[in-house]
């Protein structure tokens, strides 16, 4: 059986990066295709014969548990509808592009339909939960130093509202004295965001004990005694692990993660009469209507809403 291989691809990725995309997305482009490359492999499909009955295997294939992964191990999970929209959206943009620079094309990128996704409620941890997560590494953690700068990210996170990417990506140089940080968000996208003066305290204890170190980054990774090496930094999957544990032993049931701090600062903020519009800019997004999504995230927001507007109240 001969290699089923995607036409330009190379191309493809490289208009990816000259348009500034970020290298990981670039990279999650690329293996999201290699996922529909492979699926024409075992399938025995040329590119070039691919119609739209194949891509409707296609999203049959993303669906069921056979599927492969780029590196062609069976997914250890089924994937959700989140994942297969993202994995079929690549695949269009991927379409588009040799429709764009007239290369040869199959099948149109109109003809590759996402899949009807489920509007879940989002859920919101109390404030009071989500202060006692915040405040749990001064408890948990029983080395100094980890409980000290674990406090600091999480003090910072729901100060901010900021991404964990750009979290554990922050360097030192990008806060002023007054607690302003600059950030190059998502899609290259510019903005500050601020520190509440709660979060520059524990950031100042932080820094303290954090000491000099060669690598740019704010928050360093510790290694026995010793501090971190040259642009070493802290991983969002070691942050994601212990507020997942954090969350664990103060027997909180709603799950938090640092993304869900990122909603409980634009709800609460909008809670307490925030414009959505400042919130918009302070989260970095291009859409107001991703805004409203967080902003509408709690309940007793709708309830409050409700009982002062009602006509008839």
């Amino acid at each position: 059986m001969k290699k089923i291989e995607l036409p330009n691809l190379d191309d493809f990725l490289l208009n990816l990066q000259v348009n500034n995309l970020s290298r990981e997305t670039v990279y999650n482009y690329e293996r999201d295709l290699e996922v529909f490359q492979n699926f024409l492999q075992e399938i025995n499909i040329d590119f070039d014969n691919t119609d739209k009955k194949t891509i409707l295997n296609y999203k049959a294939y993303l669906v069921s548990r056979d599927r492969k992964t780029p590196k062609k191990h069976l997914g250890d999970k089924k994937l959700n509808e989140y994942s297969i929209n993202r994995m079929l959206s690549v695949l269009r943009s991927y379409l588009k592009y040799l429709v764009d620079m007239d290369y040869d094309s199959p099948i149109s990128p109109e003809s590759v339909k996402l899949t009807k996704t489920t509007r879940k409620h989002p859920q919101v941890a109390e404030l009071a939960e989500i202060v006692k997560l915040i405040e749990s590494p001064s408890q948990i953690e029983k080395n100094r130093r980890v409980a000290v700068r674990n406090r600091a990210m999480l003090e910072v996170l729901f100060s901010t509202g900021m991404r964990i990417s750009e979290l554990t990506g922050l360097k030192t140089t990008q806060i002023d004295k007054s607690g302003r940080i600059f950030i190059l968000g998502k899609g290259k996208k510019e903005r500050f965001v601020y520190l509440t003066t709660r979060a520059q305290e524990y950031l100042k204890q932080y820094s303290d004990i954090r000491g000099l170190s060669p690598t740019p980054f704010l928050f360093i990774p510790y290694c026995g005694k010793n501090v971190s090496k040259k642009d070493k930094k802290i991983s969002t999957n070691y942050l994601q692990e212990k507020i997942k544990k954090y969350r664990e032993l103060l027997g909180i049931n709603i799950p938090i993660s640092a993304h869900s701090l990122r909603h409980g600062f634009a709800t609460y903020l909008a809670e307490k009469g925030a414009n959505p519009a400042a919130i918009q800019i302070l989260l970095g997004h291009e859409s107001l209507d991703t805004t409203t999504r967080y902003v509408h995230a709690s309940d007793r927001y709708a309830e409050r809403t409700h009982r002062q507007f009602h006509p008839l109240k």
